[in-house]
């Protein structure tokens, strides 16, 4: 079998070259054809302004068809490709154009806005997603391929540009595609290097689990491309079969995703855990806690009438059309899982992480089981480190096609993430039962996942705070969906200040408000709470996180 994923986009434009490729919702729509198009002259574009294969190219906007068209562009040039959340702050999206030796960027208008080409010192051109109008370059070589593109073009191509010409780099199975930040703060960035294989492998997992998609499906975008669950099955995948992608551009509120499903009416749905508990909250927590409801699902045979009421109802809302909707990117409320798990709704939840690009563990609709997240992908294999791993919990530990080459210019993160026998530590804890299927316990890691999938750092957060008046440490946590900052104050210094303890919670109540100023809307803090006295810690002086996560959300 050829390995190649350039092979595979390959075949999948000539193969498709009139069927339509990427849509902005409510807007412009790119056939294959387009796209392949698009790519030639960014290859022209790259060629003539010296960038080599293996050179790094940083992409920063919010999903929209060009953004598809320059990560393909760049991976099938031989490139790099550095996908950044377009919600990174100013200062992150440079330390992370820097990081990666970035010799392009590629951004969107109005975070172009918030950045200083000053503060990027290696970027040889920054080039705007929404036309490939060029906002800064060093060499007026670059401006001058830029104006004169279409002519280079036709050059290049004197009788059209057809399925024939398209000619991408030929990767192979350990070449470095892509790096994936975890975060945008200099000390806790990390970026995942992901080979061609990882991509590859991911793309196959997904043809093997859904041959039904085909190039006469459609999928809606709606979580970010910038990360890997987003980027890999609801665009990459995609475009490897001939599928049609239908990218939301705008924050995807529960009114807009139903509207989109309900004109677009997907072929496959995949989602995080938020979206999927907010229609249950909103439109089926109504319908089942009314008195009449409650009382027929204790009757068995008016139980099944109502569920099967419900059951259709809940299909209509995602379109009417999907073989299945698949949940990740963070745990799944138990209630939620049950119910729908009861009435047969189609839904599985998978486990990954982006160091996998992302896929660990699936197990289609109809053969998982209840809390579980499934078997290892195919090429993939997991095991728990511990004495009895189907009983007592251990560390997640993966090793596959799937897995990162390493964390780029961290060979020490790369070191402590694998064990001496090559498998990878995920940092999640979990057990596996007697066929494999793996439950996850709980997250040895702090890291927090946000509403659309985002990795939150609270120890980002907290370096933040903790630098604030009148603050001698704090913690971040996680309740009920929100972040809630948990802070120690330093009320020797306010009375040395000349306040009375009582303004505590309105210089803490100030903080935040600063705090939140400084960071993206995913990871802001909602509330806070006061501690009388200082955090219980380790031998190490860390604090002992698991004391002050609530169990009872």
């Amino acid at each position: 079998m050829d390995k190649s994923l350039n092979k595979q986009l390959e075949d999948s434009f000539r193969n498709n070259w009139n069927n339509p490729a990427l849509s902005d919702y409510k807007g412009i729509t790119l056939y294959y054809r387009d796209v392949a198009r698009r790519i030639a002259k960014l290859h022209i574009v790259f060629e003539r302004c010296g960038l080599k294969k293996g050179d790094k190219v940083s992409l920063c906007s919010k999903n929209q068809a060009n953004w598809g068209v320059i990560f393909l562009a760049t991976i099938t040039y031989g490139a790099v490709a550095v996908p950044i959340l377009h919600e990174f702050k100013p200062g992150n999206i440079h330390h992370i154009v820097n990081h990666s030796d970035s010799k392009i960027l590629f951004v969107g208008d109005v975070i172009w806005e918030q950045l200083n080409e000053a503060e990027m010192p290696d970027i040889q051109a920054v080039i705007q997603v929404s036309d490939l109008t060029i906002l800064y370059s060093r060499d007026p070589l670059i401006d001058e391929t830029r104006e004169r593109l279409n002519e280079y073009f036709g050059k290049k191509y004197p009788k059209n540009f057809r399925e024939n010409h398209i000619s991408f780099h030929k990767d192979t199975s350990e070449e470095l595609a892509m790096i994936n930040y975890t975060s945008g703060t200099t000390g806790f960035s990390k970026g995942v290097m992901l080979p061609y294989r990882s991509l590859w492998s991911n793309v196959m997992f997904a043809k093997e689990v859904h041959p039904q998609l085909t190039n006469k499906s459609n999928v809606v975008s709606m979580l970010p491309t910038a990360h890997m669950y987003g980027m890999m099955f609801e665009f990459l995948f995609e475009m490897c079969v001939g599928a049609h992608v239908h990218f939301l551009t705008r924050v995807p509120s529960p009114k807009i995703i139903m509207d989109a499903f309900a004109e677009i009416k997907p072929d496959i749905i995949i989602a995080v855990p938020l979206i999927i508990e907010k229609i249950y909250k909103k439109k089926l927590q109504p319908i089942i806690n009314k008195t009449a409801i409650r009382i027929f699902l204790k009757l068995p045979v008016l139980e099944q009438k109502v569920q099967k009421r419900i059951l259709t109802e809940l299909v209509n809302t995602f379109g009417g059309r999907f073989k299945e909707v698949i949940i990740g990117g963070a745990a799944f409320n138990k209630e939620a899982e049950s119910f729908f798990r009861k009435i047969g709704f189609p839904f599985t939840v998978g486990y990954g992480m982006t160091e996998c690009a992302p896929i660990i563990t699936y197990a289609a609709w109809n053969n998982t089981r209840l809390y579980s997240c499934g078997k290892a992908a195919p090429r993939m294999e997991v095991r728990i480190d511990s004495p009895d791993p189907a009983r007592i919990p251990g560390e997640i530990q993966c090793k596959g096609d799937n897995v990162m080459l390493g964390y780029f210019k961290n060979p020490e993160a790369t070191s402590a993430t694998f064990t001496e026998d090559g498998w990878m530590r995920t940092g999640d804890m979990g057990v596996l039962d007697s066929d494999g299927y793996l439950y996850i316990r709980g997250r040895s890691k702090s890291m927090i996942l946000g509403p659309s999938g985002q990795n939150i750092y609270p120890e980002e957060i907290e370096s933040i705070i903790n630098n604030m008046p009148y603050v001698v440490e704090s913690l971040v946590i996680e309740e009920s969906g929100s972040l809630v900052a948990l802070i120690y104050p330093d009320i020797e210094q306010v009375e040395n200040d000349g306040f009375n303890a009582a303004v505590v919670e309105q210089k803490m109540s100030e903080n935040i408000a600063l705090v939140n100023e400084e960071l993206p809307n995913y990871c802001k803090l909602s509330s806070f709470r006061i501690f009388p006295e200082e955090f219980e810690k380790t031998p190490k002086r860390s604090i002992k996180r698991y004391l002050y996560q609530r169990t009872d959300l």
